[in-house]
């Protein structure tokens, strides 16, 4: 029997126990008075012991205490019932909904819903951030996944040949530090998801550190990185694939005359627009093959971006 069945028996046993118990004061049999009426002397036939008197009185008495004492103990035997469950079949109403728990009735409810609990994962993740590491060339990054070879893993160095997959991300809309949270692929190598890759990590970029076709940021981040690990690095345009110079110095992060540029989300004050053609360099790599994603770097070239890269080998072997 269910935990809630029993209960409402043991609540219906109860009651009916309490009336059994109510009713024995009404229905019980009475005490006998202990004033007898003597009959009359004349009437010898009819004439009443005393000591028969006492006997049907103790009876009466033995017969009501017994049948009261049956009756409390049929009650103290189920504890008391939750009054919901006592008077009526079935369990008590749940308690009503917290106001965040239900659900929306509108587009507007809806939306106001999203925004309030986007702004609370944001909260929480400010408070458990950890914070960001910068290489001495001033480059942010964060450890997204560890080595699997731990502290014995060997780690790449200026110079060597290394094998990366990487992801190349467009900042989502609560990226608060430039590199956590959401983020939308640009293009990537090695993660299965190119017309020319089968699976992950079926294809890999090949570069030496410090190459200067490579953008500086991976550069940068790739050094001492060990191998097997996954970092995500800050690309700022002058890092990235931006060209040098004045006339190019608008972007975020820049230093350029003044004005306005218009990212997708945000509006970054002094910032300039800068040409396409002029200032985004397309020998830099890595750099996408497929020509919508090359338009797609064309737009972004000139804003912050993100390289996700994880090191799958040092001097070309993994």
């Amino acid at each position: 029997m269910a935990p809630t069945t029993k209960t409402a028996a043991a609540a219906m046993a109860a009651t009916a126990a309490l009336c059994l118990l109510a009713a024995a004061s009404a229905f019980a049999p009475p005490l006998p008075s202990r004033t007898t009426q003597t009959p009359p002397r004349s009437s010898a036939l009819f004439a009443v012991r005393p000591d028969a008197v006492s006997d049907a009185d103790a009876d009466a008495a033995s017969s009501r205490r017994s049948f009261l004492g049956a009756a409390a103990a049929i009650a103290l035997a189920f504890p008391p019932a939750d009054p919901a469950l006592a008077l009526v079949k079935g369990n008590a109403p749940p308690p009503p909904k917290a106001k965040s728990d239900r659900k929306c009735s509108n587009v507007e409810e809806c939306q106001e819903q999203a925004e309030r609990l986007a702004k609370q994962q944001e909260e929480e993740a400010r408070a458990n951030a950890v914070p960001l590491s910068v290489t001495p060339s001033g480059t942010r990054y964060k450890e997204m996944e560890p080595s699997p070879l731990g502290d014995s893993a060997p780690l790449a160095s200026k110079g060597d040949t290394v094998d990366v997959y990487y992801k190349v991300l467009k900042l989502g809309k609560r990226s608060y530090d430039g590199i956590s949270g959401e983020a939308t692929v640009v293009f990537s190598r090695g993660y299965g998801l190119e017309d020319d890759e089968n699976k992950p990590e079926d294809r890999a970029f090949t570069f030496t550190v410090g190459d200067p076709t490579v953008i500086d940021a991976l550069n940068d981040a790739l050094i001492g990185m060990p191998l097997g690990s996954t970092r995500r690095v800050a690309v700022l345009p002058q890092v990235g694939w931006r060209k040098p110079g004045r006339e190019c110095d608008g972007g975020p992060g820049g230093s350029g005359a003044g004005g306005e540029l218009k990212t997708d989300y945000v509006v970054v004050p002094t910032a300039t627009m800068v040409a396409e053609e002029a200032c985004f360099d397309k020998d830099r790599r890595p750099f996408p093959t497929d020509y919508a994603k090359q338009r797609r770097m064309a737009q972004r070239f000139d804003q912050s971006l993100i390289v996700e890269v994880k090191l799958g080998g040092i001097n070309g072997g993994k």
